[in-house]
């Protein structure tokens, strides 16, 4: 491909790809497959596992005890030779090269076997080579720490620091053949198999209602791995397996049916879906990504129209269903104050409404669910039982319609989110520099918003939050660059009783309309709405 682009003299093209170095953080890589060091390549492969390698050792003394687990999506690149399963391979020769155990899966599986497989087995540590719902052309590098959840700082930092102290591959490290047969090298794919689906049982709460149930489910696995998974996941439910999308049912690198296979798209990854529903009298809609730790759900309505939902009205009620489960099982009164829900700090609020009327805790994360992860694990250390998480982002769906119960009982919880589009880093950095120092003051933010009056101001880029006593923000900051995606998220949280939804909807949009024109200014910055 090299050879190829200077042929061609594409000293762009070469720029891009040699003028940088992938960035190693706590979500770990991910990146363009294709030549140079700043694309997902063999080489930066064997480097970044090369460093992961060496801090593990020095982290845990007996990794060549425990070992790791490596696991692979079905993305491929033809044009660079790169693909989830080679890049798997060659992690897991780095690893054997040092006479450390490898879990390494012989067939693709979804992301949460990788976590899974750490604390099932008590490894060190764990691999996922996926790009997750990125376009074709991406793969991605996750890494998992020894309590099941992505790493967060400062791992992130030292593993960085690590890759770039090995960047020259050792002598074994490209012999992925060899590697394959070492006796350091372990299967786990049966046995994970069979205890993962044995361990989510324990969420099964009416088989005899599943076992008679007579609602049918059309899912598409959108060229993914989710495809065989889920039929599994319904059969360890007793469920009717669902109808699955012939067409989108198998993995398939190109994803050929959808622009994005991404269901946080909504309407268009799911044509296909809705036609089937269509044809065999389905009523419920459920797509993963393609390496399967999403899941997007829609639901027919009387009116004939598919209804698509957002994560933050399913993580309502699923936080719900799962809460009354458990109250159910546990007539201790006071077990309740042992019990915890979590959600990230732009999802929905909802959870921390029910924990207050029904008396359990509520906490919320930075976004992602690696927070939520490290987070949930440190709750469990210490003896409490943590029920539910979830976040915005289509992590989480279910059915709607219990959605006005839930709003009564807890009161009404309606959000608005969505982005604009900036590639421009000086006007982001204006955009927000000008938030920071209102009316031209140096540290000193806004404190209303067109009509509407401003509370609270946090700011997790400087560490600010004004609802604190030292000023200083509990979560953690990060003071890393702004992204193109320049995102906002709204909620209007109503008492219990207010149920004039139109007036609330109305209420949120007057507030979404504020908020652009006085701190995003669209026409003035030359944002590019989030495109249709």
């Amino acid at each position: 491909m090299v050879r190829d682009l200077v042929k061609e003299g594409a000293v762009e093209a070469l720029k891009k790809c040699f003028s940088s170095r992938m960035e190693f953080g706590t979500a770990g890589l991910r990146a363009a497959m294709g030549p140079g060091t700043s694309c997902m390549n063999e080489l930066t492969i064997i480097q970044t596992t090369q460093g992961f390698c060496c801090y593990l050792e020095d982290s845990f003394e007996n990794l060549k005890e425990q070992g790791v687990v490596i696991g692979y999506d079905a993305r491929a690149h033809p044009p660079s030779g790169g693909s989830s399963k080679l890049f798997a391979s060659l992690a897991a020769a780095v690893f054997i090269s040092r006479g450390v155990p490898v879990h390494l899966f012989s067939d693709i599986t979804p992301t949460p076997f990788v976590p899974f497989t750490v604390s099932h087995l008590g490894l060190c540590a764990g691999i996922m080579v996926t790009a997750s719902h990125n376009p074709k052309q991406d793969n991605g590098y996750k890494v998992y720490w020894e309590n099941g959840a992505q790493i967060v700082s400062p791992h992130d930092k030292g593993i960085s620091k690590a890759i770039e102290e090995n960047l020259e591959p050792w002598p074994q490290s490209w012999n992925a053949e060899e590697a394959l047969k070492s006796p350091l090298l372990k299967d786990p794919y049966q046995e994970i198999h069979t205890q993962y689906f044995k361990a989510i049982q324990k969420h099964c709460h009416h088989r005899d209602i599943n076992k008679s149930s007579e609602v049918k489910i059309v899912h598409t696995s959108v060229h993914g791995v989710g495809h065989t998974f889920v039929q599994s996941a319904f059969k360890a439910f007793d469920l009717h397996p669902p109808y699955a999308v012939e067409e989108q049912k198998d993995p398939d690198p190109e994803f050929p049916t959808v622009k994005y296979p991404n269901p946080e798209e909504g309407e268009g990854v799911l044509t296909l879906s809705f036609a089937l529903a269509e044809r065999e009298g389905a009523s419920v809609v459920l797509a993963n990504d393609p390496d399967a730790d999403r899941l997007a759900m829609a639901e027919k309505q009387e009116s004939g129209q598919w209804r698509v939902f957002t994560g933050n009205e399913l993580g309502a009620l699923l936080g719900w269903w799962m809460f009354r489960c458990w109250k159910q099982q546990n007539s201790d009164a006071g077990a309740v104050k042992n019990l915890y829900m979590l959600s990230s700090t732009v999802s929905s609020k909802i959870l921390r409404a029910i924990a207050l009327k029904e008396g359990f805790h509520f906490e919320e994360t930075l976004t992602g669910f690696k927070w939520m992860g490290n987070r949930a694990r440190d709750l469990l250390d210490q003896g409490k039982t943590v029920l539910f998480a979830f976040e915005e982002a289509i992590d989480i769906h279910t059915n709607i319609s219990h959605n006005i119960k839930t709003s009564l009982l807890y009161g009404y919880h309606i959000s608005k989110n969505s982005y604009f589009i900036c590639h421009d880093q000086d006007v982001i950095r204006t955009l927000f520099e000008r938030l920071r120092n209102h009316g031209g003051q140096k540290d000193s933010y806004p404190v209303e918003c067109g009509r509407f009056a401003i509370s609270n101001v946090r700011d997790l880029t400087t560490g600010y939050d004004d609802n604190q006593p030292d000023k200083k923000a509990v979560l953690p900051t990060s003071s890393s660059s702004q992204m193109p995606k320049i995102k906002y998220y709204t909620e209007l949280c109503a008492a219990p009783g207010n149920s004039d939804v139109a007036h609330l909807r109305k209420e949120l949009d007057d507030l979404v309309d504020a908020i652009i024109e006085n701190f995003f200014e669209p026409k003035k910055n030359k944002l590019q709405p989030k495109p249709e």
